[in-house]
């Protein structure tokens, strides 16, 4: 899972319910500083939450964009219904347009993080209009990298038998044990950590998991998108091959930045030079140029 470094809110932001035509969802939405230049959504990751985006939220308004990263149903305080149903890909694909059309500010720029990219790019293909671009952080067009594919039957398998509350103890044990970086948690987030997990709905972690381990290959669907996409990832990433990211990334003709010196979670371990890279993104999708190009 991402962990936010802190869990201070930066300057402009402001924790709300975003109420949208499929219900209301909580969102940190962090205002551009100056003019703004663009707004940009944020969908995190498996048993992450809008918190993973707070160290890139003040870079991204500071660079003159409207952030707003999102609990999507189920996930951390956004609601969520209990059936399994209610969290495949299209529902999730249905609440990320929902979520773009409320924020009032026309067509957004979209970023999904980890499986959070699987609902993004769900999504822009729902609805090209609703969006200006796609970036895919940490992301890949299939299932993750078989290591991972243990890890996730094992938690889904776990939570179909044992309260959450051992499941999450056994967690921080095989943390403890120097499974997962950055163990020794201050208080505050160790607490925070715990309650996201037990906020989060099974039927939610659950869902996801099943689609994290789908084998369906989805580069020519991303091919075929008809917005700008942008594949960024950390060099060190580790939940999909960085060699199937590169592959994705050429084989689509992506925009494609790898961020030296980071994991899976750029956004928390590197947010200004992550921020830096999307908004040259952003940029160049929204020169004179690439419009032309693009209706073209």
């Amino acid at each position: 899972m991402s962990k936010p470094r802190s869990l201070v809110l930066p300057p402009r932001t402001r924790a709300h319910r975003l109420e949208t035509a499929r219900g209301p969802f909580a969102v940190l939405d962090t205002a551009a500083a100056g003019a703004r230049r663009g707004t940009v959504l944020l969908l995190p990751g498996y048993t992450g939450s809008k918190e993973d985006f707070l160290g890139l939220l003040g870079p991204l308004s500071e660079a003159g964009y409207r952030a707003v990263a999102v609990d999507g149903r189920g996930q951390n305080e956004s609601p969520g219904p209990r059936g399994r149903a209610a969290y495949r890909r299209r529902a999730l694909a249905l609440d990320a347009v929902a979520q773009a059309a409320a924020l009032g500010d026309g067509p957004v720029h979209l970023l999904g993080h980890s499986f959070g990219g699987l609902v993004a790019r769900a999504a822009a293909a729902l609805a090209p209009g609703a969006f200006r671009s796609l970036t895919l952080l940490s992301s890949g067009p299939g299932r993750v990298a078989r290591p991972q594919r243990i890890r996730v039957r094992v938690l889904r398998a776990s939570l179909a038998v044992l309260p959450k509350e051992r499941v999450w103890q056994a967690m921080c044990w095989l943390d403890s044990r120097g499974e997962e970086p950055d163990t020794d948690d201050a208080p505050e987030l160790a607490g925070f950590l715990r309650r996201r997990w037990m906020r989060t709905r099974i039927a939610q972690l659950a869902g996801a998991g099943r689609l994290l381990l789908d084998r369906q290959d989805g580069t020519e669907g991303l091919a075929a998108l008809r917005v700008p996409l942008h594949f960024a990832y950390g060099a060190d990433e580790m939940v999909w091959a960085p060699a199937d990211l590169r592959a994705a990334a050429a084989r689509t003709g992506a925009h494609h930045t790898v961020v030296a010196g980071a994991g899976h979670s750029p956004n928390v371990s590197h947010p200004q030079e992550l921020a830096d890279r999307l908004t040259g993104f952003w940029e160049e999708t929204s020169s004179p140029a690439r419009a032309v190009s693009t209706a073209l």
